[in-house]
């Protein structure tokens, strides 16, 4: 007895054809791990900020290092020597601004006292609204409760010098934990890194995870040398604006350094900038138009820079989405502040990297740029 045909459409062929699909629960449990990591990323933060920061410099050294390994300098050597010549620059800097810093601090709370007149010079019509209102509140009997508002206005409030110095010591700390860091990353970081690929499995992970090492150091190496000599000609272009406005050479370096390192967090840093600007216009100048003029310098080197100059010169090589951007820099704005804002950038470039690099990858890289 012949056995009956098998159907055309069997469940072996069937189950053969059929698509797989993922195995249930695997979504939840990603989004589960996500949230997990980026807790532990906020609670963390006093220990994983500093090593980010130092991992960030030695990078950015690493190049320079390795030239002065080339000339017969031992790794060592060039590393102490780029670190401290970093270290020196920065406390040299510092030295120029504290000044100027400090006596900004001191007449902060009278300068923007001078703010309501100013203003009200440049609003007559406001200020003409506020008489009718304020004579309408006189007649109603309520002059006293304003002249205590005004008199309490009147009180300079002085600053909390005391939590200033109990945040010292900390401060301090961490800015020797980063030279350090670095300093250990840049000599021992290359050995690091070859011990760790020679335990990998196959040939072709090892060579992928060198290319992938590689086009960070040398990418992200590039992007942020190249932002730092245009944000340091904005800055420079910027104090002698201000100082050919009328301001002293200290005050004017003051806030060309501030936008200079503002200019580094894309969005908020140049609205930041702009505020600033706009005050230190209303606190130092009389006339309408100077005072308009810091902030609209400020905004036109910005949008000369970020428009025209830095895509000309970098390309589309780290072009990310700005929508992308935005939420990325609120993120880790929200987790780690000030440091976060400034790390958010290089690590969504080099998760850029990673993700056109690694197969079933490259639709994130996409949805990157």
């Amino acid at each position: 007895m012949n056995a009956p045909a098998e159907h055309p459409l069997a469940p072996s062929v069937l189950a053969a054809t059929r698509p797989p699909t993922a195995p249930a629960g695997r979504g939840p449990l990603r989004l589960i791990a996500v949230i997990l990591s980026l807790a532990a990323c906020w609670l963390a933060s006093d220990l994983l900020v500093p090593v980010m920061l130092a991992m960030l410099l030695a990078l950015l050294a690493n190049p320079l290092v390795t030239r002065l390994n080339r000339l017969w300098i031992p790794r060592w050597l060039g590393a102490m020597v780029v670190v401290l010549g970093g270290l020196a620059l920065s406390v040299w800097l510092a030295g120029l601004l504290v000044a100027p810093a400090t006596e900004w601090i001191k007449q902060a709370p009278t300068e923007l006292r001078q703010l309501a007149p100013k203003l009200k010079s440049l609003t007559r019509q406001v200020e003409q609204a506020n008489k009718a209102a304020a004579s309408l509140v006189t007649a109603a009997g309520a002059a006293p409760a304003a002249s205590n508002v005004a008199a309490d206005a009147e009180k300079p409030r002085a600053p909390n010098v005391w939590s200033l110095l109990a945040n010292t010591p900390r401060m301090v700390a961490s800015v020797l934990a980063v030279v350090l860091l670095a300093f250990f990353f840049l000599v021992y970081g290359q050995s690091l890194q070859r011990h760790a690929i020679a335990r990998l499995a196959g040939a072709e992970q090892k060579k992928l995870t060198v290319d992938i090492l590689r086009t960070i150091e040398s990418d992200l190496s590039r992007y942020v040398l190249t932002i730092t000599v245009i944000n340091i000609a904005l800055g420079l272009v910027l104090t002698f604006g201000l100082y050919w406005l009328g301001l002293d050479m200290s005050d004017a370096l003051l806030w060309g350094t501030l936008a200079a390192v503002l200019n580094f967090v894309p969005y908020v840093g140049p609205l930041t900038g702009v505020i600033a600007l706009a005050l230190v216009g209303v606190v130092a100048f009389d006339q309408p138009v100077q005072m308009l003029v810091p902030p609209a310098l400020y905004l036109g080197l910005h949008v000369l820079e970020s428009q025209f100059l830095t895509p000309v010169i970098l390309g589309r090589r780290m072009a990310i989405s700005p929508l992308v951007l935005l939420l990325w820099l609120m993120l880790w704005g929200f987790l780690w502040g000030i440091a976060g804002l400034l790390l958010a950038v290089p690590m969504l470039a080099s998760a850029k990297i990673f993700a056109e690099r690694v197969d079933g990858w490259q639709s994130w890289a996409k949805v990157i740029e």
